[in-house]
């Protein structure tokens, strides 16, 4: 299955410094985006929250209509000329949210970032070309792992970096993007045999279409709706997280981006080095479902916090839970053929992108109810409360799943 010219450990590593790269690019505008959109419009934190919403759908729109096209272009082309053509537009990007000087502005940033937003499904798809079958969770778990680490690190270095000035952290996500392009140029393998490609359809390569192509695949559309709905309720954290720790806990820009640190690297420790022992212990399907459980839990109580070392406990939690993705992305890469990983990993990265629609204006409409002063009830944590709600859904969607297909894809 695998193409002779990539096997080894050098791929594996450079892909995986790629998404930690790319990681730490995202992570560095996480703190400072609170303050950037303030600055910008001159409106309260309730109603930056709101602006943040916006952004924040307008990147996932642009990601779920393009994810699928960018996709089935890496079947096509491979996957080099897809992730390298990626990075570069990426640094094109936060060049201009650097020099964004209105919203709107930095709201066209944002629409050029989700056209181009291909990296973590292009180097899923080249771990999958790379990968035998029973490799995936691991090799899927030093995917993710790479770009929890990414995260911690990226608002850790955003946070600092903000302290000088709130453009300053674009400026170095713009560095590590072209750097990481120029790396990847030169030491990037291509990993999909020319064998193995297949033509492009434009009809085929629209997110409906794509999404119905591989639901067809046997037993995959029911852990599709599970990956979409995990989805909404995980991205509460880049959705309302800043904005959740000033106002439940006043915490300043840079403990901000610390408590983000502390989330991302219990997230890469748990991916790149639990995900293997447990899902050979116990099978991706337990894995999925415990985190999944880990996850109600954490969910209720961040919401009805009120200490900060509860807060920081709970932070590290539920990056360890994070685990139920690459384990959940293994099981279905498992269903798809060599010529369709492409467009399966596309297929994800649109029902994220779909999710980060849904989630950034739920998450965030929902923090400014509960924030105002006309509010009903002040709940900064009531976002967390929906997330428990989606990820108790997915717990009983995957129970009935495997009470019909066993826990295997047919």
């Amino acid at each position: 299955r695998r193409d002779a010219t990539v096997t080894g450990r050098l791929p594996l590593i450079f892909i995986t410094l790629t998404i930690l790269i790319d990681g730490i690019g995202i992570g560095l505008i996480f703190p400072v985006m609170p303050d950037l959109i303030r600055e910008l419009t001159g409106r309260n934190l309730s109603d930056a929250a709101i602006w943040g919403g916006v952004l924040a759908t307008s990147y996932a729109v642009m990601q779920f209509f393009f994810g699928p096209i960018v996709g089935n272009l890496s079947d096509r082309f491979g996957r080099k000329p897809i992730l390298i053509s990626a990075l570069i537009i990426l640094a094109l990007d936060y060049l201009i949210m650097a020099m964004a000087h209105t919203i709107w502005l930095l709201l066209l940033g944002r629409l050029l970032a989700g056209i181009t937003a291909a990296t973590q499904s292009t180097a899923s798809a080249f771990m999958a070309d790379v990968s035998a079958p029973e490799e995936r969770e691991k090799n899927f778990g030093l995917v993710h792992a790479a770009m929890g680490i990414g995260f911690a690190l990226g608002p850790l270095i955003g946070g600092l970096l903000a302290g000088i000035d709130t453009r300053a952290p674009f400026y170095a996500a713009a560095i590590l993007a072209g750097g990481n392009a120029l790396f990847g140029l030169f030491v990037m393998p291509e990993s999909l045999a020319t064998d193995k490609r297949r033509a492009f359809s434009l009809k085929r390569a629209n997110p409906f279409a794509a999404f119905h192509a591989i639901g067809t695949l046997g037993g995959v559309f029911p852990l599709l709706v599970v990956f979409g709905l995990y989805q909404v309720a995980y991205f509460v954290y880049p959705a309302i997280w800043a904005f959740f720790a000033q106002a439940q806990f006043s915490l300043d820009t840079t403990t901000i981006g610390l408590t983000l640190f502390v989330f991302g690297v219990s997230m890469g420790i748990s991916q790149a080095f639990l995900i293997a022992p447990l899902t050979k212990r116990f099978g991706a399907y337990v894995v999925v479902l415990g985190a999944i459980v880990i996850d109600v839990v954490a969910f209720i109580s961040i919401g009805f916090a009120t200490s900060v070392a509860v807060m920081w406990f709970l932070t590290v939690i539920t990056g360890v839970s994070s685990i139920a993705m690459p384990a959940l992305q293994a099981i279905m890469s498992r269903a798809a053929p060599d010529d369709r990983q492409g467009e399966l990993q596309g297929v994800l990265g649109s029902i994220a992108a779909l999710a980060t629609i849904v989630s950034p204006l739920l998450m965030t409409e929902t923090f400014a109810i509960f924030t105002r002063s006309d509010a009903p009830i002040r709940l900064p944590g009531a976002p967390f409360l929906i997330a428990a709600l989606l990820t108790a859904t997915c717990f009983i969607i995957l129970v009935r799943w495997q009470r019909k297909t066993g826990g295997n894809l047919r």
